[in-house]
Formats: C-alpha cells, structure tokens, sequence
C-alpha cells in the first residue's frame, strides 16, 4: 500500500501519552506497517519541517530526539512542478492552506496512493475529489485499494 502521511497524522507518533491525543492507535498502526514494509509512504518536501516545528513549539525538551526519530523513518518525497500546481488548484477550489493540499496533492499524483488525515476539516472539503481516508477509519487491505 502507498500511503501519504500528513502532520496531523505523524504528530501523533510523538505525542503517545498525551491525554487527550486522539487516535494515537490508529497512528502507531500506520507507521508499524510502514516499518514492517507493508506500506510505503510519499511525503511533499515541507513534511519534516511541518512535523519539526510542532516538535519545537510543544515538546522543545525533547524535539532534536524525536526530529532524529522522524528522519529514521522511510519515506519518498514528492515535490515535482506538476503536484505543486496541482496542489495550488486545490487550495483555491477548496479555500484551504496549500501546506495541506500539497499532501493531496501528492496523493493525487502517486498511483494507488491515500491520503492519511486526522484532519477532519480539510477531510470533509475534500473528500469528494477523492484519495483521502480520515485516520480513524480502518485502513483498505491491498485487494480493496487495487494493489494486488
């Protein structure tokens, strides 16, 4: 499975024992099938940087470990000319951050691929245009996305 993970997701990873994390199963499942070489994830170029400067304003104690932790992880960034204008028409259509649309985007553009949100407004925006899954939903199986 291909799999484009957004901040609201990976945060997650780092923010296990907050109690009042949503989801946080649901996360760890994600990035377990991706270590175990299950799924593979595309990023757009600004998700470690997305990611770091959460890790920075809310856990500044313990950021440079976790920013480590993050890197560590397999991913394939996705940053081509096409998928930013992509993400740019998504952003006027749906009157939404382009930082966001460029995970979108990116899913858009990789075959077989899904977003992975925890982001329920953009979701409920952009779920018509297809390729987005809200995190707490059960993640498809290989046969029900098409992958075989």
């Amino acid at each position: 499975m291909r799999y484009v993970v957004d901040a609201s997701v990976a945060i997650k990873w780092f923010f296990q024992s907050a109690p009042n994390e949503e989801d946080v199963d649901a996360a760890v499942t994600l990035l377990r099938t991706n270590r175990q070489g299950l799924a593979d994830f595309y990023q757009p170029p600004h998700f470690v940087a997305e990611v770091a400067a959460v890790l920075a304003r809310k856990k500044p104690d313990e950021a440079r470990a976790d920013l480590g932790d993050l890197l560590e992880i397999e991913f394939r960034l996705v940053g081509d000319a096409t998928t930013h204008q992509t993400a740019l028409d998504l952003a006027i259509r749906l009157d939404h951050h382009l930082f966001d649309t460029l995970y979108h985007a990116v899913a858009l553009h990789t075959p077989g691929a899904l977003l992975v949100t925890a982001d329920r407004r953009y979701f409920t925006k952009a779920e018509p245009i297809g390729q987005i899954l809200l995190l707490n939903n059960p993640l498809p199986t290989a046969r029900q996305h098409g992958d075989a």
